[in-house]
């Protein structure tokens, strides 16, 4: 996935199967020193059990600083043959769930490249908010890339829970 060209396009590089499994150690390794991070997706089976692994879904605090950092985001990275199915809409909704209602968080934060359309739907799918002012030029992204302006999106809890069904 991480070496897909398509899933990699809003992204500084692809990774090679060494950082991709990096990646994956990470994550894993996030989870256990906290109560978030990114979990894997995988699809149901006809009966239940496992299925496929289809990508990952979380939340991560950006490394890096912006005028609204500190933050925790929210993120997706699912493989291409899984695009358009909302499945992550789905997966984010019960990671915004989980934020709201377990974590007892107070705001989440989203962001990706104002090339990004597919992200950028999700987020509005989700209820996210933008104010273009907010919008900002990615630290880790080269100055001279069409990639570094990104849009940053908003969920409150408030938001969220007054837009659950009873």
């Amino acid at each position: 996935m991480n070496s897909d060209p398509e899933v990699m396009r809003y992204f500084p590089s692809l990774l090679s199967a060494d950082q991709s499994d990096l990646y994956a150690e990470t994550m894993q390794l996030g989870l256990e020193e906290r109560d978030y991070g990114f979990w894997a997706v995988e699809l149901r089976s006809a009966k239940g059990t496992q299925g496929p692994f289809i990508g990952c879904v979380g939340l991560s605090v950006p490394q890096w600083n912006a005028a609204f950092t500190p933050c925790i985001d929210i993120g997706w990275r699912l493989g291409r043959d899984y695009w358009g199915m909302g499945y992550a809409s789905e997966a984010a909704r019960r990671v915004l769930d989980y934020s709201f209602n377990q974590l007892d968080l107070d705001e989440l934060l989203c962001f990706a490249s104002l090339k990004n359309l597919r992200s950028i739907a999700v987020m509005e799918r989700l209820g996210m908010v933008r104010n273009a002012e907010d919008d900002f030029d990615h630290p880790m992204i080269d100055p001279d890339s069409d990639l570094r302006r990104h849009a940053l999106y908003r969920m409150s809890r408030q938001r969220w829970l007054s837009s659950q069904p009873d």
